[in-house]
């Protein structure tokens, strides 16, 4: 059995067994998706096969393997390239009716635009494409999640050149060109919001940009650089949508959309200070990317604190940004208090610490959900209801997709079922080593077909 198929384990479960979990698959809309996510660069391994260019990560995990707690790298991987067809077959033994994935920049065009097309890939992902519809699992095609060519982090700085967008609007062509008659369901971008802070604040992922008070990486501008990243994101985006929407869609019959990690943000207190810095950490968090794509600017909240360091868009990007999305991608996974920074010290070396905001787990000693295996995340259900209304309510009318959602326990993994909106809760647990990460109580704890526009569900294999 391929490593990858660990990830659609969870499906098995968390899914499709309404008789152990009291959920049924009727209490959803007709049409919903239940399925399960990976990544192209945490899956995919042959790094260097069939004429696949080097990526940002694969340099990355080489040059400074000291940056990755096990040092090891996705030369390997899950060895998906080679055993797609295997994950394909569990997938479908399993109930799966659709799967997540990307697509490899760094293997279609190994050098950019500038380069040619690499036809062993298209071939590839024509395989893995093909062999899902088979078996009635609908692709949902992520374009880019976190890995991109190396070529382009030396010829544009990576996201920090105004270059990167070309470069992506044609490689998201040649993919909507490609694969567009069969894929119904594109994603632009996977957590850009997540990503330019590690990448460009934080400098924990490549290309490791930090300053103080972030970090001290070689290079770097924590102040300035996450939001010209993804001011070229946000850009990026647009274009790939606009031509999307002009070129492909009439004829291909699809969707086009963007992923954003969301975490919910609850206040510490009931001080006028810490409701605020809730309300700063989604603008930080949610609306940075959002509300440009559908508003056609950044929120005030952002625009007043970060003046001159974000950038602004001219009347022609503006008029790029009228394409918005068809929809949003939730990634939720946990909740967290807020405390205020502005009126009181705090350590803003942290994922928040751009919004001022420091994110606490406790309040008065009492946590503000159960515990997982991953520091800083709560297993907190009525997080994924508020945050999917939130969206439903800011950007209303847009349908809405649970992108990401799971929960790693350690040592034994339990499932936390609410049934309906009569809440009755059901546990059992499920060796590890059987599953990597668990679809937990936030399913139906939000009464997906009653209080949301969402669509889909995927769980994330971690």
């Amino acid at each position: 059995m391929a490593a990858a198929a660990a990830m659609v384990m969870l499906a098995a479960l968390a899914l499709l067994a309404p008789s152990a979990r009291g959920l049924d698959r009727a209490e959803f809309p007709p049409g919903f998706l239940f399925g399960a996510a990976t990544s192209s660069y945490q899956i995919e391994g042959a790094y260097l096969e069939d004429g696949k260019g080097l990526s940002n990560w694969d340099v990355f995990t080489h040059t400074q393997s000291r940056e990755i707690n096990d040092g090891r790298n996705g030369d390997v991987a899950d060895d998906h390239y080679h055993r797609y067809m295997e994950d394909v077959e569990i997938m479908h033994d399993l109930g799966v009716n659709s799967y997540r994935f990307s697509i490899s920049w760094a293997r279609v065009l190994p050098r950019g635009r500038l380069g040619g097309v690499n036809t062993a890939a298209i071939a590839f992902y024509d395989r893995l494409i093909a062999a899902l519809l088979q078996k009635g699992i609908e692709p949902f095609v992520t374009l880019h999640h976190f890995d991109l060519p190396h070529e382009l982090e030396t010829r544009h700085g990576g996201w920090l050149g105004a270059g990167i967008r070309e470069e992506f609007d044609y490689y998201a062509d040649v993919c909507f060109k490609a694969f567009g008659d069969r894929v119904k369901f594109w994603t632009t971008l996977n957590e850009p919001n997540l990503f330019t802070k590690f990448a460009y604040m934080l400098g924990m992922y490549p290309p490791k940009h930090c300053s103080p008070p972030y970090g001290n990486c070689n290079s770097g501008n924590s102040h300035r650089e996450p939001y010209l990243a993804a001011h070229n994101m946000i850009l990026s985006h647009a274009a790939a949508v606009d031509n999307y929407k002009r070129n492909y869609q009439a004829t291909q019959g699809g969707s086009i959309g963007i992923v954003i990690a969301m975490k919910w943000y609850e206040p510490l207190t009931n001080s006028t200070e810490d409701i605020l810095a809730a309300r700063r950490a989604l603008s930080f968090e949610v609306d940075w990317f959002l509300d440009p794509i559908f508003f056609g600017d950044y929120p005030r909240e952002m625009r007043e604190m970060l003046s001159s360091n974000l950038p602004t868009f001219t009347s022609e990007e503006k008029r790029l940004l009228q394409s918005k999305a068809d929809f949003i991608g939730v990634n939720h996974y946990t909740a967290i208090y807020a405390k205020d920074c502005i009126s009181s010290p705090c350590d803003i070396k942290t994922y928040e610490g751009n919004a001022l905001v420091q994110a606490v787990g406790e309040r008065d000693g009492v946590a503000i959900g159960g515990p997982t295996a991953f520091h800083g995340y709560y297993d907190v259900p009525e997080g994924m209801e508020l945050i999917v209304k939130y969206v439903n309510q800011r950007y209303e009318s847009t349908p809405v997709y649970i992108t990401e959602n799971g929960e790693w326990q350690g040592g034994l993994l339990e499932f936390t079922v609410h049934s309906g909106n009569s809440l009755e809760i059901e546990k059992f647990l499920v060796p590890p080593n059987l599953l990597p990460c668990i679809f937990n109580d936030h399913v139906s704890s939000y009464a997906l077909s009653q209080a949301t526009r969402s669509l889909a569900i995927t769980v994330w294999r971690s």
